[in-house]
């Protein structure tokens, strides 16, 4: 029985994985695939019983993971970001949330025939829309940068504070369902609210507090971590049954918002973990799922499907965009996309699980409910949105812009040249200092992992068509062309050697053009990053260059000498070309070229010294 045990976890992993790369690799979001996973696994094949499986341990481990992933997504809760985001964003995480939760429990009760109770926490549980679900979808739809950013805020913000909406009212209808005068009504709730605040504050303070003072070493920050949130979680729930996602919550927000304290380290944490922990957790979920509970919903189910998306969220949009400048075609495509994910199953599980304990009318039909409205909003809005956004003339055209990969003094003038002529350019480092001189210089920067989830959720590539890397550690360069070649082509990622020369003095191998390179060589063969590093300290510009009827391109080069470097080459269509020997194939009068001369001859004579 150990055996079966084993490779049923086992498999558990493997679907997860699968799942997870068939998004990736797709562009579609990953829910689809668990959801099936879980199906195919659980009531078709009946290989995986969780409840057999895990018995007693089933929904502590829920339980658990649900806490974990709520504490992950209010670490992103940061006011200043809130206040930094526009009005229509933060009308839709405030106002924009009472509107849809009341829209969807009205839809619940008078189309499913939710007892009032059920239908307002299930209203509540689908307000959450999480990046999991938005990004993928937005990086296959490819709206213009205003829908784009607006609706990816909208997913990382609402997030958590969905989570916490659903968990107060959550703890409304537990007080209900305890309490038969209002006063006690009004105390229990009291207790559970102020129960999860203080012990969540308390909690966040108290790690904090220890984080700052380094009693912690770096390598211990996310498993440390995970088991503050698990006691702050537990002890809550002794003290207030039912107040520990509260607790969590608050830990999470206490912590995004305290100074002094390296949160990127702890998001880190959930990097490391929740892949793997959603993935189980929605397949065990699925798993627990009969097709004669979904079957027994019937007509009404798809009815609710259908006025959550064409009623309730192009409502909510329509009243939280009131006075911006957003056009009406914007508008339709926000009001468009808004699918549930992950968050809104694993809680609705966890919430059924209580009020069925509590002999809850209506409860057995919160799991099903929910996993068909998240299946359904999931499926419409990937088969309909890129249509849509061709169709109402908010789908961005092909994008021209760069990704640069590394910070230094070449890229940054690059990056210039590029901004200056029209192009979006994000510059992208793990090096706090060195990011600083590329925003003094005007340009837009990341900092972290661009192929981070956090880089996922919060890297705006809006616009941006093509990765230069140039970083000076050559392994990363390759890995974030293997990373990019997806999203971009394998065509549009290009990668500079640092150094033509290894460390022995000989010459590198690894910086001539080989068909094994994930991407294409950026600039000619002789080139490499020390070269135009070298040749920037000598002061060395990068200048631009107008081709026309009276001065071609074999004139330009005519009029070059050797020591010049060409670069890139773009025209008025806003095309952009990185230099390649196809250039006097198509480089014509109206395209501008950018090279690295140096100014001065006695320049020149030292470099070649």
């Amino acid at each position: 029985m150990s055996q079966d045990v084993l490779l049923v976890l086992t498999a558990i992993g493997l679907f997860s994985l699968v799942s997870q790369w068939l998004a990736w690799r797709l562009k579609v979001p990953a829910i689809l695939f668990l959801l099936a996973s879980g199906l195919l696994m659980g009531p078709v094949s009946g290989v995986l019983d969780p409840d057999a499986l895990f018995g007693d341990l089933l929904f502590p481990f829920i339980s658990l993971a649900v806490a974990v992933i709520i504490f992950e997504g209010s670490l992103t809760l940061n006011f200043d970001e809130i206040r930094g985001h526009g009005v229509v964003v933060r009308n839709l995480i405030s106002l924009g949330l009472l509107i849809i939760w009341l829209l969807i429990a009205l839809l619940a009760h008078f189309l499913v025939g939710l007892h009032w109770e059920l239908a307002v926490l299930f209203g509540a549980i689908m307000t959450v829309t999480g990046p999991t679900v938005v990004m993928p979808m937005l990086q296959a739809v490819r709206p213009t940068r205003a829908v784009a950013n607006i609706l990816r805020w909208e997913g990382i913000l609402v997030d958590p504070l969905g989570a916490i909406f659903a968990v107060i009212t959550f703890s409304v209808v537990v007080a209900t369902q305890t309490s038969t005068h209002w006063i006690e009504l009004l105390a229990h709730l009291l207790r559970l609210l102020g129960t999860g605040l203080a012990v969540g504050l308390l909690g966040g303070w108290a790690w904090g507090w220890a984080l700052r003072r380094y009693w912690v070493p770096q390598f211990l920050h996310n498993v440390a971590t995970l088991l503050v949130v698990f006691a702050v979680f537990a002890i809550s729930n002794v003290i207030a049954h039912e107040s520990g996602l509260l607790a969590v919550t608050a830990m999470g927000v206490w912590l995004a918002n305290a100074r002094g304290i390296h949160i990127r380290s702890l998001l880190d944490f959930k990097e490391s973990l929740s892949i793997l922990l959603i993935s189980a957790l929605f397949i065990l979920l699925a798993a627990r799922l009969q097709f004669d509970q979904l079957s027994a919903l019937g007509w009404p189910a798809l009815l609710l499907i259908l006025g959550i998306q064409c009623v309730a969220r192009p409502l909510k949009v329509a009243a939280c965009t009131v006075g911006s400048s957003l056009g009406w075609r914007e508008r339709a495509m926000i009001g468009w996309i808004g699918p549930r994910g992950i968050v809104a199953a694993a809680i609705s599980a966890v919430f059924a699980e209580r009020l069925l304990a509590q002999d809850v009318a209506d409860a057995q039909l919160l799991v099903p409910l929910a996993f068909t409205v998240i299946a359904g909003t999931v499926v419409i809005q990937s088969l309909t949105a890129r249509p849509l956004a061709k169709a109402l003339g908010v789908a961005a055209p092909a994008p021209e812009g760069v990704l640069i990969l590394g910070v230094n003094s070449f890229a940054i003038a690059l990056g210039k040249v590029l901004k200056e002529a029209g192009f979006t350019v994000v510059v992208a480092d793990n090096d706090w200092d060195s990011l600083r001189d590329a925003r003094m210089a005007g340009l837009r920067t990341y900092y972290g992992n661009p192929m981070s989830n956090h880089a996922e959720r919060t890297l705006d590539l809006s616009g941006i068509g093509r990765l230069f890397a140039m970083s000076r550690n050559t392994e990363f360069n390759r890995l974030a062309c293997t990373y990019f070649a997806h999203q971009f082509g394998r065509r549009e990622v290009f990668m500079l050697p640092v150094s033509m020369v290894s460390e022995d003095g000989r010459s590198n191998s690894k910086t001539k053009p080989s068909m094994e390179l994930p991407g294409r060589r950026l600039f000619a063969e002789d080139v490499s990053l020390a070269k135009l590093l070298s040749y920037i300290s000598r002061g060395a510009e990068i200048k631009a260059t107008r081709l026309s009827e009276t001065y071609d391109f074999e004139q330009f080069l005519a009029d070059g000498d050797q020591q010049r470097i060409l670069l890139a080459a773009w025209n008025d269509k806003g095309r952009l070309a990185p230099y390649s020997k196809r250039w006097e194939s198509f480089l014509e009068p109206g395209w501008t070229i950018a090279s690295l001369s140096l100014k001065e001859p006695a320049a020149r004579e030292t470099l070649n010294r």
